[in-house]
């Protein structure tokens, strides 16, 4: 069977860059599947794009549908047909109705049946309503409606391309037809063109100033800033968030470079590159130091005539940009960083919570509180810095920099505090309570950076929390759910031993959440939020270790050792045979709560042998557990499974006498608690 290549071309108004990759993976997922579900064998699926069209071309693609047989399922054989064996009106009516003969049906577990063939239809006929049916399942954030049209899309739609192999597709969308008709750049090809054949599409694309392969554009970018950047005698910084939007910005890059005064460079960094990268979009030069010079790079889209005017107009808009930047820092630098928070009391920090100035005063009292349960893990000279910086730490919100650019709020924070001689880690601190600022980004390093971040994040959540704001679904306006994230990570990185409800404790408290049920109820949220970060986190153990050491995640960094010591376990020879006496154990125990346990009513070996040996492996493991040795603790907790498997041979566990049974139970419950200190083995799939 002949094989063809498909292309979709959905020519639009300027699409926004950051929904692109989203829309072309989307595009890509659905016609798979849509392909797929009509029987259409295809080779792949490739999705490109430009800010004006979305487009796919879909190689390999089957000339007719492929054929299909099914069997369907009609009425016993006893009512199919009479005494004679003759098809009776059941059989008769069935097979009318699947559209076969009676005497065609055939017999199988005392059923009749219907064999259906369908053959394919040409695959050019069906696409004719299969490409629209893709077209508009596409989702976007926003849509749009043009002139009296019901229809939506994130853009109007201006043209459409629709051919197999040279044969056009027929179909209409939003009125307008699909052809072989598309369009070049906006200025440097304005013209309309032919596309005589779906393998040429790219091709005849680059030809009319369109290089509509997203990755070939990244690749083209690339080296021309890097080109650019070392006839500057420098090297680009380019971020992969910036150059992603750089790609779905242009549909023909050209990269030139600009200058700018000598004099912005005495501001921070930061501030010259923040609105350079993030609100130009220009992409900053270093110089083998790695100090910003007073060149950047942007790409246009176009080709390289009259690149001094663009340079020029690109220059005047940085120096306004810089200007202000410039302007907003002499001003803050009329007063200290210190001096400036006092305007916090301004400032709402949530509704119905109270100022940011109140907020930074809980944020003192939280890391007091971190700082105490750490105890000999941080110096006092860390303590006192990290007070110093908890202190300080929103104060540059209301600096007219951060006023300016929201983005370099805690960067210039740590910059105004350096510039004040605050210590330097308080200064660090200061920024880095804000981290991670994005998937991807670091963990503070200093202490108080972290106790700073830890504090500050739990009472986001906490905060967020009591007002009944908890994220659902897709929507967590305040980010939460990085926030918590984060707090995973900074704990496990930092290996410390912190219950988490102490300090959501007295952040209620300083949140003047006074309701008994209602701090409860946030202590449950808060504790169930966290255990879904810790899920996220261990993504990549074993779903049920993961089960079985989740059930209190108030000490996260814990949970994760236990998580990695539970694996090792499970790959020591007698692991099964362990797991199998701690869950016999399990089974029986939790009927009780009590642990009260009267040796003196012991009077079999067996249940004498288990108690002298839960005795002495509890007090070698409470030590391990201790030092969070949890590998060495199950390496002594298995010494309870031959006791445990000779008690039960031996023991009437539910003994007639009440005395009795409660003190078997008793044991059994202290075994299990023991156990589950480490690990529910309930949950491990044997």
């Amino acid at each position: 069977m002949a094989e063809k290549n498909l292309l979709l071309e959905i020519g639009t108004e300027e699409i926004p860059a950051h929904v692109m990759p989203q829309i072309l993976n989307q595009l890509k997922d659905l016609a798979e599947k849509t392909f797929n579900d009509e029987r259409i064998n295809f080779a792949a699926v490739q999705t490109i794009g430009t800010p004006r069209r979305i487009a796919m071309m879909v190689q390999g693609v089957a000339e007719n549908q492929s054929d299909i047989t099914e069997e369907r399922r009609g009425p016993s054989i006893k009512i199919a047909f009479d005494a004679q064996g003759k098809p009776s009106k059941a059989a008769i009516g069935f097979a009318r109705g699947q559209k076969v003969n009676a005497e065609d049906l055939i017999t199988r577990d005392g059923y009749v049946y219907a064999v259906i063939h369908k053959q394919g239809q040409p695959t050019a006929e069906i696409l004719q309503t299969l490409l629209p049916k893709i077209i508009c399942s596409l989702n976007f954030p926003n849509n749009m409606h043009w002139g009296n049209l019901d229809f939506k899309f994130i853009r109007p739609i201006r043209w459409i391309v629709a051919l197999l192999d040279d044969e056009v597709i027929n179909f209409e969308i939003a009125n307008v037809k699909s052809g072989n008709i598309s369009r070049g750049h906006r200025t440097l090809s304005n013209v309309e063109f032919t596309i005589d054949n779906a393998a040429n599409y790219a091709y005849t694309c680059v030809k009319n100033f369109v290089v509509v392969d997203q990755n070939r554009r990244r690749e083209m970018i690339t080296a021309q800033i890097e080109e650019v950047a070392k006839n500057c005698g420098g090297t680009a910084e380019i971020s992969d968030e910036l150059l992603e939007e750089v790609v779905y910005l242009v549909e023909y890059p050209t990269a030139l470079s600009g200058n700018f005064e000598t004099k912005y460079l005495n501001l921070p960094p930061e501030a010259v590159i923040t609105p350079m990268r993030d609100h130009q979009r220009y992409f900053p030069v270093k110089d083998s130091e790695g100090k910003l010079m007073p060149i950047f790079i942007t790409v246009r889209n176009g080709g390289k005539d009259f690149l001094d005017i663009v340079q020029h107009g690109n220059e005047r808009v940085l120096k306004a940009r810089l200007e202000d930047a410039q302007f907003f820092f002499n001003e803050d630098r009329k007063k200290s960083l210190a001096e400036h928070r006092d305007k916090l009391k301004t400032v709402v920090f949530q509704e119905s919570l109270g100022s940011v100035y109140e907020k930074t005063e809980r944020l003192i009292k939280l890391c007091e509180k971190i700082s105490d349960m750490l105890g000999e893990k941080i110096s006092d000279d860390a303590r006192k810095n990290t007070l110093r910086a908890a202190e300080l730490s929103k104060a540059d919100l209301v600096t007219g920099m951060v006023t300016e650019f929201t983005e370099l709020q805690g960067i210039m924070g740590r910059e105004y505090a350096k510039l004040d001689g605050e210590n330097l880690e308080v200064a660090t601190a200061i920024d880095e309570h804000y981290m991670p600022r994005f998937a991807g980004d670091t963990q503070p390093k200093t202490v108080a950076g972290k106790i700073l971040s830890l504090a500050d994040k739990v009472d986001n959540i906490v905060a967020t929390f009591s007002r009944g704001l908890i994220p659902t679904g897709s929507q967590d306006p305040f980010a939460l759910r990085r926030q918590a994230l984060g707090i995973v990570n900074l704990l496990v990185e930092a290996n410390w031993s912190i219950a988490l409800s102490e300090i959501v404790e007295l952040d209620m408290e300083l949140l003047k959440v006074t309701d008994k049920v209602g701090r409860e109820k946030i202590q449950f949220e808060f504790a169930e939020f966290m255990k879904l970060r810790v899920k996220n986190f261990l993504d990549n153990v074993r779903y049920d270790v993961v089960d079985a050491v989740i059930g209190n995640v108030d000490d996260i960094s814990a949970v994760t050792l236990k998580a990695a010591a539970v694996e090792q376990f499970l790959k020591t020879p007698d692991a099964t045979k362990n797991i199998q006496a701690f869950v016999r154990v399990a089974n029986i125990a939790r009927k009780t709560d009590s642990t009260e346990i009267n040796p003196e009513l012991m009077t079999l070996d067996a249940e004498q042998v288990l108690y002298r040996a839960f005795e002495a492996v509890k007090i070698a493991t409470e030590e391990l557990i201790g030092k969070k040795d949890f590998i060495g603790a199950l390496d002594i907790l298995k010494k309870l499974s031959a006791p445990i498997d000779a008690y039960f041979d031996a023991v009437m566990v539910m003994d007639e006498n009440l005395d009795v049974r409660k003190n078997h139970l008793a044991l059994l419950k202290s075994v299990d608690n023991l156990i589950l200190e480490i690990a529910d083995f309930k949950a491990i799939v044997i």
